[in-house]
């Protein structure tokens, strides 16, 4: 246990810049007492003691703000920035050095006893505000960008965004989180809304058409001149 949590400490300091000391990690960051006490949880609800792990993930939904149902499977390094809002549901499962910010849902969209949540793979990012709603997978390294609704399976290491999600780019050169921006868009074209560049390239197109009109009209009083003149 005292390895696992030195592991998610170290994991804060790798992906937040606003750590200082790790004194402070385990004071103030609430995402770290979540995970802590869903552990306990999660431990609680294999032993088959059901109400005393829903209650332990009570307790830290009221401490912390993240709700964790104890049946969810949780991997290595696990990190929830600023946490506020986080709901992850019971059959959802998370892999190794997975990346949530505040308000994000894992959630589902069926009443069926069985698989109802995602299932994230090793190193995805979920950017704030993102809600991935149902039994699929979000394949390795993927990245989804800020208030992002994900209905479908998202192919390892890409980046979707939008309503409903759709894949933007490729992923982010390298192995750092912060080469994608989990607040807004991404420099370049990863994390741009592909309905908004689609309308940018509408508007583009139009000022063309727009303007090879205008030169079309100015060169017909010209060609009008000409032909009198030959006329005459």
């Amino acid at each position: 246990m005292f390895k696992s949590l030195r592991e998610d400490v170290e994991a804060v300091f790798q992906r937040d810049p606003a750590a200082r000391s790790r004194l402070e990690v385990i004071l103030c960051y609430p995402g770290l007492h979540a995970l802590v006490l869903h552990r306990l949880a999660h431990l609680l609800w294999r032993r088959d003691w059901k109400l005393g792990g829903r209650f332990v993930s009570q307790v830290g939904r009221f401490l912390t703000g993240v709700e964790i149902h104890p049946g969810a499977v949780i991997g290595r390094r696990f990190f929830i920035d600023h946490g506020m809002g986080v709901v992850i549901g019971e059959t959802a499962e998370i892999g190794d050095d997975v990346t949530l910010y505040q308000g994000v849902t894992l959630g589902g969209v069926s009443l069926d006893p069985g698989k109802r949540h995602p299932t994230l793979g090793d190193g995805v990012v979920v950017g704030a505000g993102a809600a991935v709603l149902g039994p699929f997978t979000v394949g390795h390294g993927a990245r989804i960008g800020s208030n992002a609704v994900v209905v479908r399976e998202v192919p390892p290491g890409v980046t979707v965004v939008g309503i409903p999600a759709r894949q933007a780019g490729p992923r982010p050169v390298g192995d750092d989180a912060f080469c994608f921006s989990p607040y807004g868009t991404t420099p370049g074209s990863v994390g741009v809304d592909p309905t908004t560049r689609t309308l940018e390239r509408l508007q583009e197109r139009l000022r063309e058409l727009e303007e090879r009109m205008n030169d079309g009209e100015r060169e017909r009083p010209r060609e009008s001149v000409r032909a009198v003149a030959g006329r005459s």
